[in-house]
């Protein structure tokens, strides 16, 4: 008995350990949507820095809505605690999450708007071709995720 279940603990940790190198090779394969863009696009060298100054500068915007996201959200999940909290506390709670999440999308939006201006007009399509598989892929990654 000692020696199958030495046994069946050496396959287990051997099947743990590939199973962990097939996640790791599988993450080596992906690349960047950055890069991916790059390739797709043809972008020049001067789109490239462009990109990723608007990119810097529309992160820096961001944050503070991301931040403020998660704090609404907190405080509306907070009631979920508080059983005495009515329908339009919730509803208020919720409308806060949904406006700052709205606004968050917005200015998310106009970035990508004000990226797709730097692409030419044969690069634009394009663009708007893998602005969709992004999303697309977005989506996928996140319901493969919840799966889980």
């Amino acid at each position: 008995a000692v020696v199958v279940l030495l046994l069946s603990n050496i396959a287990l940790v051997a099947f743990m350990l590939t199973a962990k190198n097939k996640k790791a090779d599988k993450r080596e394969g992906r690349r960047e949507p950055f890069e991916m863009m790059v390739k797709e696009l043809g972008m020049t060298e001067e789109q490239q820095k462009d990109y990723k100054q608007m990119k810097e500068e529309h992160m820096k915007s961001v944050k503070p809505l991301f931040d403020s996201v998660k704090i609404a959200k907190s405080a509306f999940f907070a009631l979920t605690k508080d059983s005495t909290a009515t329908d339009s506390i919730i509803n208020l709670y919720s409308l806060r999450a949904s406006e700052k999440q709205s606004a968050l999308g917005k200015v998310t939006f106009e970035h990508f708007r004000k990226v797709r201006k730097l692409f030419t007009a044969d690069q634009q399509p394009k663009f708007d071709s893998f602005m969709q598989k992004m999303m697309q892929r977005g989506g996928r990654r996140d319901s493969a995720e919840k799966r889980k």
